[in-house]
């Protein structure tokens, strides 16, 4: 995935993005852990045991980029959050890049499939 990310505002990070990555993470978690144990056929619990090891991938490096984010901002972002006037574009590496991309890629994904009824 080629990123088109290249800057986002501090507040963005810890008011957005983290919260609708938690949000997605509690709902892979509810909603596969429901289906698998509530299955009675092989099918739907190999489909979804393969759509959970995918999630939690994706979850993994969009949470390992996204630590490596707040590590490097963290004086520019706890100022942003004390004070939302102190807001700033925080510049992002290309692996964090990607991982902004695919936590918001990642977020539309399981709207659609939670809407679709498919999790």
């Amino acid at each position: 995935m080629k990123p088109r990310i290249a800057n986002i505002p501090a507040l963005e990070v810890v008011t957005e993005l983290i919260p609708k990555l938690n949000a997605v993470e509690k709902q892979i978690k509810l909603t596969i852990s429901s289906v698998l144990v509530n299955s009675s056929t092989v099918a739907p619990i190999e489909r979804y045991t393969k759509l959970h090891a995918e999630f939690q991938l994706e979850l993994a490096m969009i949470r390992m980029n996204l630590e490596h984010l707040l590590k490097r901002y963290r004086t520019e972002i706890e100022a942003a959050m004390n004070d939302p006037r102190q807001d700033v574009l925080l510049t992002l590496d290309q692996h964090e890049s990607v991982a902004v991309d695919s936590a918001r890629v990642l977020y539309q994904r399981v709207q659609a499939l939670q809407t679709q009824g498919v999790i």
